[in-house]
This record gives structure tokens, C-alpha cells and sequence, in this order.
């Protein structure tokens, strides 16, 4: 390993303690992260009650999309930047840190403007229960509000990791949680704001981070010294950044309108199959995070070996990264087989809510292991540009969750439970589907020496 400047050269050293070293900060980071949500979902299902954490949960999947289609954008350009990166070119490195930040700046504003008149018709379209209409539609409003800020934190927290640092991002991503939880509990707590108040918390807690995180790369890392000529307009990164972004967001856009059908399934089955829904949304977005983490420092693993012409690295991390995954995906089945309804206890007290939540965990965990090979190969391909694979994996998951829940909830030995067996089956899908990519990628270009770049 080379650590110089606050950077993390990849090309170097063993891949698995690459890996470890490098994810492990930043899996701490997306634990803090989804920390937010964690936090809302548990002080106002414990202290406002299961309708009002129904409607927080409502909000999800539209949030999501809206989130995804900014997100996209900027781990587009993290790809490009830790390819320039890995391939020693410090100017292009500087100039993709200025132009991705125009593309971040622009893109959520337009986003964000158009959200603000969608977020009704949408909540109507899925079928939102009328007795947490209200307080869904005034928590998404607040949200989107907030979405330049988290796009911020996003886009700066991307080229930190694709230069190497996953740490600085985690040191101000924690103070931003604690933050969150003291405003949590003032706006809701003491000043009775419901739902709202969880909303101005969260988004005063996403812009501390995100300023706190610029400031500190401008005076501590190298590559945010900037010039003057840095900050010119530089029309093959944007594009490049856009060509890999856009199917990254489509890829994220998809999976998000995906969750809006399966959100539309679970309205129908009433308030207690929502906030148990939305319950279990919180806990699996932690069960999540370890997989996403590996994912992200595969890809920034990829992508600096990628531009260092180092492929046979990219496969080995690759395999590494499988193991990592298998071995966790095994450590939390019998947690979620024996523990699930203390752990969905934590977010609500009606015994109902809780029952459906424990269930449907034991459902979801035997399917775990696919959904971590979706992440690793993720990883790998989205470190090689390979844009085809985010618009396959996008589609395969609409269609599943478009499909699958319709279907098995008709079955009636299934019902409702057919919620989270559809969740399953789709997981499966996208896994084998990613797979199947990846063994034609590593045939046709990792192992040839991609040539078209």
C-alpha cells in the first residue's frame, strides 16, 4: 500500500488488505449514513407512533429515485476520476474534481425543482393509505428540499474515495449523525414537529456534512489545490462523466421506480404491512451497507488498476471480494432467523407491526448472498465503465418487482408474505444476471486489455 497525501494508491500491495483497509472506514461511513434514516424511523415510531413511521416509510422509494438520478451522476464521474488517478495524470484528476462539481450542482437543482411538483401525484399513484397521506407528502417535500445538499455530500465523498481516501468523509459523516440525532429528538421531542421535524433534521445534519467534508479536502488534500486553469470547462470529462453516469442513474432510477411498484403492493395490505415495510427497509439498508462498501472500494480498486493496465489485479479482487461477501452473508442468516423481532422492536412497539417484521426478515435473509454477488460484480464493472451492465441490472429489476409481487401475493399459502419472497426471487435474478455479465466482460475485455476506453 502507498498512502501519500491523503490518498490510497491501489495498484500496489495485497488486494485483499487493499480492500479491507479501504472499506472498512468507509463501511462505518454508510452505517453512520443510513444512520439518518435509522434515527427518524426509531424517534417517530417510538414517540409519535406507527402511522406516522408508516409515513416516513411511504416516502422511500420516491425519495429514492429522486436521490438516485443525482447519485448516478456523481459516481460517474468518481469512476473517471480514479482512472485518471491510477493512471498518474494529477491535471486531469484536478479537472474532473471542477467539472464533475458543475455537473453536481446543476443536475440535483433541476432534479429538485421537478420533484416538488411530482411528489403528490406520486404518493396518489402508489396508493398511499389516506390516514398517513399528509405527513407523507410533508416529509418528501422537506427531503427533496435537501436533495442539493446530500448531492453535495455524495459528489465530495466520490472523489475523496476514488483518490484512496475513504476516511475523511466518515470523520464529518459521524459528527453529521450525532448532529442528526440531537435535532431528532429537539424537533421531535421536545418540540412535538412529528414527521416534519425529522425532516429539517435530517437535512441540517446532510449540509453540516457536506460542507464540513469541502473544507476540509480544500486545505488538507493536495489534489483540491486548485488553479485557475483547473476550473475551465473540460467537455471530454463531462461527457465521459455523463456517459457512465447516465446509465449508473437509470441503472438507480429503475431499481427506485421498482421499489415505487413493490411500495404500491405493500400500501394495499394497509398501515400495520407499511410501518412493518418500512421497519424492515431500515434494518435491511444496514444489512445493506457492508455489501454496497465492498462494492464501492472494489470499484475505486478497479478503476485505478483499470487505468494502470493492471487486469489481472481486477479479477483477483474480484474473487476476494466474493469470499468477503459469502462470509458475511452467512454471518447474519441466523441473526435474522433468531433475533428479528427484537431488532424490528426497536422501531415500533405495536405487536402486529412487529410479528410481520420478524417474519419477513427470516424471508428476505435466505436470499442475502445474491444479493451481495449484485454488489460485488457491481463493483467490478462499474470500475471498468462497463455503462451496458447498469442499464441490464436497472431492467431486470423492474421487471422482477413490477412481476413477482403481483404474483405471489395472489398465491394464498403466500399473501402478504409473497412481499418479501418476490423481494428474494428478484435478488436471485439480478445475482445471476450481474454474474452472467461478468463472466463476458472478463472474456471479452478484462483478460483481452480493454481497448475501447
Amino acid at each position: 500500500m502507498i498512502y501519500k497525501d491523503q490518498t490510497l494508491n491501489m495498484t500496489e500491495g495485497s488486494p485483499t488488505k487493499l480492500l479491507i483497509v479501504f472499506a472498512i472506514p468507509m463501511m462505518i461511513g454508510n452505517i453512520f449514513q443510513q444512520f439518518y434514516n435509522l434515527v427518524d424511523s426509531i424517534i417517530v415510531g417510538q414517540l409519535v407512533g406507527a402511522d406516522a413511521l408508516a409515513a416516513i416509510g411511504a416516502t422511500g422509494s420516491i425519495t429514492f429515485l429522486f436521490f438516485a438520478l443525482c447519485n448516478g451522476i456523481g459516481s460517474g464521474g468518481g469512476i473517471i476520476t480514479s482512472q485518471y488517478f491510477g493512471s498518474g495524470d494529477t491535471s486531469q484528476v484536478k479537472s474532473c474534481i471542477t467539472n464533475v462539481a458543475y455537473i453536481m450542482i446543476v443536475f440535483p437543482l433541476i432534479v429538485g425543482i421537478t420533484a416538488l411538483f411530482l411528489n403528490k401525484p406520486l404518493l396518489r399513484l402508489l396508493q398511499t393509505p389516506e390516514e398517513i397521506f399528509h405527513d407523507a407528502y410533508v416529509y418528501i417535500q422537506i427531503n427533496v428540499i435537501g436533495l442539493l445538499f446530500v448531492s453535495i455530500y455524495n459528489y465530495i465523498s466520490s472523489m475523496l474515495r476514488a483518490l484512496g481516501d475513504s476516511k475523511t468523509p466518515l470523520y464529518f459523516l459521524i459528527f453529521s449523525c450525532i448532529l442528526n440525532t440531537i435535532l431528532d429528538l429537539i424537533f421531535v421531542g421536545l418540540l412535538h414537529m412529528s414527521v416534519a421535524g425529522a425532516g429539517y433534521a435530517t437535512v441540517i445534519a446532510q449540509f453540516v456534512s457536506g460542507a464540513l467534508c469541502i473544507v476540509y479536502a480544500i486545505k488538507k488534500n493536495p489534489y483540491f489545490h486548485l488553479e485557475k486553469a483547473d476550473f475551465a470547462i473540460n467537455r471530454e470529462i463531462i461527457i465521459k462523466a455523463v456517459r457512465i453516469g447516465v446509465p449508473l442513474s437509470l441503472q438507480f432510477s429503475l431499481i427506485a421506480i421498482s421499489c415505487m411498484a413493490l411500495q404500491r403492493v405493500v400500501n394495499s395490505f394497509g398501515a400495520v404491512a407499511v410501518a412493518a415495510s418500512t421497519a424492515i427497509s431500515r434494518i435491511e439498508q444496514v444489512i445493506h451497507q457492508p455489501y454496497q462498501t465492498l462494492s464501492a472500494a472494489l470499484s475505486t480498486f478497479t478503476g485505478q488498476n483499470y487505468g494502470a493496465k493492471k487486469n489481472q489485479r481486477i479479477i483477483t479482487g474480484y474473487r476476494k471480494s466474493l469470499l468477503l461477501m459469502v462470509i458475511f452473508s452467512l454471518i447474519m442468516l441466523p441473526i435474522m432467523q433468531f433475533f428479528g423481532a427484537w431488532i424490528t422492536g426497536l422501531f415500533v412497539k405495536d405487536a402486529d407491526v412487529i410479528a410481520m417484521g420478524a417474519r419477513a426478515l427470516q424471508i428476505s435473509s435466505y436470499f442475502y448472498v445474491f444479493l451481495g454477488l449484485i454488489y460485488v460484480v457491481r463493483g467490478v464493472l462499474n470500475g471498468v465503465g462497463d455503462a451496458f451492465f447498469a442499464l441490464l441490472n436497472g431492467i431486470v429489476e423492474v421487471i422482477g418487482r413490477f412481476v413477482f409481487p403481483i404474483a405471489l401475493v395472489q398465491i394464498p399459502l403466500l399473501g402478504v408474505w409473497g412481499i418479501w419472497w418476490a423481494v428474494g426471487v428478484v435478488w436471485f435474478l439480478s445475482g445471476f444476471t450481474a454474474w452472467l455479465r461478468y463472466l463476458w466482460v472478463k472474456k471479452h475485455t478484462i483478460l483481452a486489455g480493454i481497448e475501447s476506453r
